[in-house]
This record gives C-alpha cells, structure tokens and sequence, in this order.
C-alpha cells in the first residue's frame, strides 16, 4: 500500500471535529452522531497510532500539542479535498444562505432592500440573523457575516470589503437648523448608545470639533439613539451607512456631515464566491448595492 502509515480515514473527521470544539459532544453533534460513536473512532485512531491524543483532566478534553499539529493538517487536507469535489461536482449547491449582519445595519440598511434583492438575485435565498462581534461559522450556524473590521477576522474566512465607515452626528432637521447658530453640537443633548459608548470620542477626535454639551443621555442600543434623534430628543453619531435612508426622507440631517473613522465593512464567507454562484452572486449584489456608501458625503 502506497500510503502504509494511514490511520483508518474514517477516524479523521470525528478527530478534527473534537480537537477543534475541544469537546467530543460537541463534534458529535456536529457530525450528527452520538457521543459514543466519537469516542469509539477516537479510540480507533489512538490504537493505530499508538499514542494518547487527549489529556482527560477534571471532565476536560485538552489535545496533546501532537494532536493539534495532526488535526491542523487533516483539516487542510480535508479543505482542500472539499475545494476540489466543489469543482468536479456538476451539483449547484442549493438552500437559503444564512447571513449575519450587525443589527442596526440590518434594521436599517440591508431590511428594506430585500425587496432589491430577491428581483436583481431570484435564485438567491437569505436568511437573515442579526450578531455582531467575532464571527464563527460553526459555531452560529451561518455562511456569511458582515461585519465592521474593529476585531480580527477569522483566518479561514473569505473576505471582500464593502465600504468605509463614515460616521457624523444626525438630528431631526428642525434642531439641525437651530444648532447652525447656537454654538454647535454643545447646544444640544448628546444621545450615547451603550454598544457604542466611545462614538462621540471619536468624532472628536477626527474632527478636532469641541462637544462638551449641558447634557447627556445614555439608550441601550445603537438604533434607539436614531429613534430619540429623529424624535427630537438630542443628537446622534450615526454611521452613515444606516442613516443614508432618513436623510434622504428628510426624517433626519446631518449639520456638519460625515467623517471616515479609519474603519469598513466587509463581508465574510465560510467559502470563496468563486466555490458557490450563490456566494458569488450575492456577494456582487452587495457590492453594487454599497457602492453609493462607500463615495458618501463628507463634511458639507
């Protein structure tokens, strides 16, 4: 036999799935199998190689260092050996896509334009998850992310960027056109959002412009900032990405426009486009759509 020094193969995937969950329950419903099925292939391998591959420590499951290297190298034989079934299969992969996108963009943003998108991409199913923050595939049980790059991106992610953030403070038109002669931002109630918090610093820090207002109010929630804005409630740092509907409405205005905070938005994917025409037709569908984000207003 060419290859003599093979484990059984069919001990690889239940292998590769317990060293990355560090966990055989977890890999065995991943794989859709019971716990003992894992266990009795891990077992299987650990026999053939003649060598412990996990350390079992108060009910926990810790790879050996030998065990993370074999399991790094299974899992790029397994990539690329799904690459290459990808191109011979003459199967389109079929079903929705699942697409995680931060909620406010969601709201705001990407919500009304499926209507858009299920016209210009009718054989394009999406559905739609809001999550921020650190992406995991497996782990949410999703294809796609988009996300603002203030975090690492996964290594095993495809990444294609959408646009720049550009961030500006936002309120209902009627006070912007007060504030125009009544010394600024500082005339007003500065609106915080405690996902947010360091927003106003920020702008700050770009612009150079002084806001230090009489008062301050902290919402939850990024969008509850744009709804007490657009009530009247005080001012906003928006980006411009999910404000760019209402001010085009006219629901909101932006007095002193919009500045890059140095950051974008880019969406992931567990795969290349060029591995799945659904990928790939979204993914150009995005970019079309974000395209007028990207060239938005700076300052007036």
């Amino acid at each position: 036999m060419r290859w003599s020094a093979l484990p059984p193969l069919n001990t690889l995937l239940p292998f590769e799935a317990t060293v990355r969950h560090a966990s055989m329950t977890a890999a065995a419903r991943e794989l859709h199998v019971t716990h003992g099925a894992v266990s009795r292939q891990i077992q299987n391998l650990e026999r053939a190689l003649g060598s412990s591959l996990f350390e079992r420590r108060s009910r926990a499951l810790h790879p050996t260092q030998e065990a993370r290297q074999l399991a790094a190298v299974v899992r790029d034989a397994l990539d690329q050996i799904d690459a290459a079934a990808r191109q011979v299969s003459r199967r389109a992969p079929a079903g929705p896509l699942t697409l995680s996108c931060e909620p406010t963009l969601l709201m705001q943003w990407l919500i009304p334009r499926l209507p858009d998108l299920n016209a210009s991409v009718p054989g394009v199913t999406v559905h739609l998850s809001a999550g921020g923050g650190p992406v995991s595939f497996e782990r949410d049980g999703i294809d796609l992310a988009i996300r603002r790059d203030d975090f690492p991106f996964p290594e095993e992610a495809t990444g294609t960027r959408l646009f720049a953030e550009r961030i500006g403070p936002v309120c209902r038109p009627d006070l912007a056109a007060r504030l125009a002669g009544a010394g600024g931002v500082t005339a007003a109630v500065l609106l915080h959002a405690g996902t947010r918090p360091r927003a106003w610093d920020d702008w700050r820090r770009i612009t150079g412009l002084a806001a230090e207002p009489a008062a301050q109010q902290t919402l939850e929630h990024f969008y509850l900032t744009l709804q007490a804005a657009a009530a009247g409630v005080g001012v906003a740092i928006a980006p411009y990405a999910v404000v760019r509907d209402d001010l085009e409405r006219g629901r909101l205005a932006a007095p002193f426009g919009f500045v890059p905070d140095g950051t974008g938005y880019h969406l992931l994917s567990r795969r290349p486009p060029g591995q799945d025409a659904r990928v790939r037709d979204l993914t150009s569908w995005l970019r079309t759509r974000t395209a007028p984000l990207e060239a938005g207003p700076d300052r007036p």
